[in-house]
């Protein structure tokens, strides 16, 4: 049977795609949980809406993350911290903190999202990355401070 795909689903196939499945599993799996509709002429214009509407739900959401990528780039962020005598901090600066730091500057992300080239264990700047997307990874600078 083919069916139209209206939502992602893993080793099967993604929104927008017309794929060929067994019978049982588009009816008894991607049809009644929604994932899927039957191929026929009535469906084909519901179809081709929800494709053209889907087209430009993505392009605004990529061009809000290329809006989010742009102001974290321009991110400078300063956190004070407590130092050894050798220069050293007492603990490494986590992906937890510099959410935190980011979410005081208004953006909301995961810690998933941070990465870093090697922990930050020492005074001074430091880049860090945020994975926006697979093709948007701004970095940004954090900046680490001796507390007093």
């Amino acid at each position: 049977m083919q069916v139209y795909m209206l939502q992602d689903v893993e080793k099967v196939g993604i929104a927008g795609q017309v794929i060929k499945v067994s019978d049982g599993y588009a009816l008894n799996y991607l049809i009644p949980k929604k994932l899927a509709m039957k191929v026929s002429t009535a469906n084909a214009a519901v179809f081709r809406e929800k494709v053209k509407k889907q087209a430009v739900e993505k392009q605004v959401l990529s061009s809000k993350v290329a809006m989010m990528a742009e102001r974290i780039k321009s991110l400078h962020l300063t956190t004070k911290e407590r130092i050894h005598d050798n220069g050293k901090l007492y603990g490494a600066i986590s992906a937890d903190k510099i959410v935190t730091l980011i979410k005081e500057k208004g953006f909301n992300i995961s810690k998933k999202q941070v990465s870093f080239d090697k922990s930050i264990k020492s005074v001074g700047e430091h880049k860090v990355t945020i994975k926006l997307s697979s093709k948007l990874q701004p970095q940004l600078t954090i900046k680490v401070i001796q507390k007093k």
